[in-house]
């Protein structure tokens, strides 16, 4: 059996790795500060005796006692509300607590997983997006807190990885779906659908024609467990290369919840990304991985979840 670490296990992603790593056998300690999870994702956990339940700030020195064997960073403000509301705190879990967390990583003799994002690639000037592209991020725009955050948490990684040896992964998150993602968070899918189900109009950026990639977070767990026993410390994209405009998904919300709601248009935010759009030949080769559930099927599924929300 294995004792495994999940910083942000309270949060959307964070609560599926929890479960999924129960389901293998493994011993799994869930930390978060509340900020931005919710205890309600891991709440079905708290009977298990292989699961444990912290409420810590990962910025602070973290003290985990007995044997860790493998630290998944996950906590951070992971939608552009959170982190254009929590600013200092995105910078500060993105660097402070990758710190704290690679500290540990060190000390146990664990193997560390930092969960990155997309965004390092900022408003790309390439498409598709492959690992060894460097970006185009705005590092003083109001998106910088986040860009910049993971990019210098994969620096950090990789500084532990060279200079001290550490095992260590890294997985850039393309947009995933799916449920226990916060009504409120900002993120397309739960803007849209909770508009889409209260019958109010749906809201799309610019003129729609940006595109995203959107993967469900089932097959997005699967790519992080296969990456975490993989032995590559290189970037490695997770998400669904099918490609589609942000109009052409929130039409495809509203015929799914079946609403008549209005699709209107507000100005594009500052930075936002033009294109989004994953290339997984690396996932491919050295995992074996790609995503398997088709948008319509996750898209049911997280509407079955949204209904119970809104």
């Amino acid at each position: 059996m294995e004792r495994v670490l999940i910083t942000g296990g309270a949060g959307f992603l964070g609560s599926h790795l929890c479960d999924r790593f129960l389901a293998e056998g493994c011993e799994v300690i869930c930390l978060d500060n509340l900020l931005t999870g919710v205890l309600d994702n891991v709440a079905h956990l708290f009977g298990n005796p292989r699961f444990q339940f912290i409420k810590h700030d990962v910025t602070n020195y973290v003290h985990v006692p007995g044997q860790v064997d493998a630290i998944l960073h996950f906590a951070s403000p992971a939608s552009p509300v959170d982190y254009l509301e929590y600013p200092i705190q995105t910078l500060k879990v993105g660097s402070l607590g990758t710190h704290k967390t690679l500290g540990l990583a060190k000390e146990k003799r664990a193997t560390y997983l930092l969960a990155s994002t997309s965004e390092v690639y900022g408003d790309p000037l390439e498409h598709p997006q492959r690992e060894d592209y460097w970006g185009n991020v705005n590092p003083v725009g109001p998106r910088g807190v986040y860009d910049e955050a993971k990019r210098f948490a994969e620096a950090m990684t990789m500084a532990y990885h060279r200079y001290h040896g550490c095992s260590t992964r890294i997985v850039r998150i393309f947009n995933t779906y799916g449920p226990r993602m916060r009504i409120d968070d900002g993120r397309a899918l739960p803007t849209l659908m909770a508009q889409a189900l209260r019958g109010e109009p749906m809201t799309v950026y610019g003129d729609g024609s940006q595109t995203r990639s959107f993967c469900y977070a089932e097959d997005l767990v699967e790519g992080i467990y296969r990456l975490l026993r993989s032995s590559t410390s290189e970037p490695v994209n997770i998400g669904n290369p099918h490609e589609m405009t942000i109009l052409d998904f929130a039409r495809t919300v509203k015929r799914i919840t079946g609403s008549r709601s209005e699709i209107v248009f507000q100005p594009l935010p500052q930075d936002d990304p033009k294109v989004r759009q994953p290339d997984i030949g690396r996932a491919r080769k050295l995992l074996g991985w790609e995503p398997k559930v088709m948008l319509e099927e996750g898209l049911q599924r997280t509407l079955d979840y949204f209904k119970g929300k809104v």
